[in-house]
């Protein structure tokens, strides 16, 4: 691998790990690890790695990509994803989903800093804002250099949502998600536009409460329709994360941050306003809210704290 390109490292070849790594290697944004556990007599990150790079020659990126089992092969990198874990099956409980993800995740967070010491982690296993503790606490990180993210996804999903209702580019559309990664999200409408218009002055109050619950229930709609977790948004969702630290560009979105103190919150991962550059988490930047945004905002805190119980 080139020294001179950033070095991404994905941890998870599933179906977010992969549509991440493609993203990225659309966008050039480095050279591109893709690590998953053995399964012989398949070799699922070398293929799909090997499948990526020859998008390039159509797509006209350069990104080298390679699939491995081996941690060694992620050494220096930058940036690493974390999508390992396994999704909720029909009859597992909370705790059992939290209590195999956790030992999944705390052991890829182990050996990924000890091969890159100086990486910035971005997690995305869930449930997200708890394993972000998990991966906090395994890594031995600042908090800086550990994000979660969720709130990007959820955001895309409300603009998408907001554009659609008012007939209008998508770019045009600001939506604020934050609080927890869940059906307990806080959609902040008072912060949405179009084109700087508040969408109260665009679209009817039972729209926009639509939207809102529709948001919420973002993910478990693409489950009913998938018969899985959705992986394209997810997988572009935490491939912007990267590029917005890796090109230093001081981006604004929500992500899941270690709190000490905001929102009257601490000792916890929860979803905030965040800008992201080289440093990772540059700021969280607290926004002001209203009495029901604030029981929003426990609400949600609340059912992380509840979830975050399930940990060993």
């Amino acid at each position: 691998m080139s020294a001179q390109r950033p070095k991404i490292t994905v941890v998870g070849a599933g179906n977010v790990g992969a549509s991440c790594a493609a993203w990225m290697a659309e966008r050039d944004l480095g050279d591109i690890v893709l690590l998953d556990i053995p399964m012989p007599p398949k070799d699922l990150p070398g293929g799909k790695a090997l499948d990526i790079l020859q998008v390039g020659p159509i797509s006209g990126f350069n990104s080298r990509l390679v699939g491995t089992t081996d941690y060694a092969a992620t050494a220096g990198s930058d940036v690493c994803v974390i999508t390992a874990g396994v999704p909720r099956k029909p009859g597992m409980s909370r705790e059992d989903l939290v209590s195999i993800n956790q030992g999944i995740v705390s052991d890829v967070t182990k050996k990924i800093v000890a091969a890159s010491p100086n990486v910035i982690l971005i997690v995305v296993t869930n449930p997200l804002d708890t394993m972000c503790s998990v991966v906090y606490k395994a890594s031995g990180l600042p908090k800086h250099r550990v994000i979660g993210q969720a709130g990007v996804l959820d955001s895309a999903r409300m603009r998408t949502f907001l554009a659609l209702a008012a007939d209008v580019a998508v770019q045009n559309v600001t939506a604020a998600v934050i609080g927890g990664h869940g059906d307990e999200m806080v959609p902040l409408v008072g912060y949405c536009n179009i084109a700087g218009i508040p969408i109260s002055n665009i679209l009817k109050k039972d729209q926009i409460d639509a939207i809102v619950e529709r948001t919420r229930k973002g993910g478990g709609e693409l489950v009913n329709l998938l018969g899985v977790s959705a992986w394209l948004a997810p997988g572009a969702a935490s491939g912007s994360m990267v590029e917005a630290i890796l090109k230093d560009s001081k981006l604004v979105v929500p992500c899941s941050c270690w709190l000490e103190g905001e929102y009257g919150l601490k000792d916890m991962y929860f979803g905030v306003y965040a800008k992201l550059s080289r440093k990772g988490l540059e700021q969280i930047i607290e926004v002001p809210l209203n009495d029901e945004e604030k029981a929003m905002v426990k609400k949600s805190a609340d059912l992380i704290k509840d979830t975050m119980k399930a940990l060993k």
